[in-house]
């Protein structure tokens, strides 16, 4: 159900309604904290729904990637983290493991040393 967001015009407090799409062309809202009438609607926050591939391919965009040292683990690490974030699940204690120690600063090849068939076998630092 959308939010719709008003400024009472005689207590100056903002407003937050949940109602329908066909609720707010008939609606008369009033403010929960004067009752006033007198509100103004103001343009709130949007979200805007992205498909898991739209999600990667933004994080593959040369702007986001523009602050990535390759060379650097704790730029590998809050990279990755970054992904995670957008990828919008927990991706597993293992991978949170190897992203905490890359921010800390310790390098991809001790990481994977200490953590044999890490990734499925995979050479974790050939990846970089």
């Amino acid at each position: 159900m959308p939010v719709y967001e008003f400024r009472c015009q005689d207590c100056g407090r903002p407003v937050r309604l949940f109602m329908s799409f066909a609720a707010y062309d008939t609606a008369v809202p009033a403010c929960p904290h004067c009752h006033s009438k007198n509100l103004k609607r103001r343009i709130g926050r949007i979200a805007v729904a992205k498909s898991e591939d739209a999600r990667m391919d933004a994080m593959m965009d040369d702007s986001a990637l523009a602050g990535l040292d390759e060379d650097d683990p704790k730029s590998i690490g809050r990279f990755m983290r970054k992904m995670s974030k957008e990828m919008g699940e927990d991706i597993g204690d293992e991978f949170n493991e190897v992203v905490d120690r890359l921010e800390s600063g310790e390098s991809p090849d001790s990481i994977e040393s200490s953590m044999p068939g890490l990734g499925g076998g995979d050479s974790f630092a050939d990846d970089f």
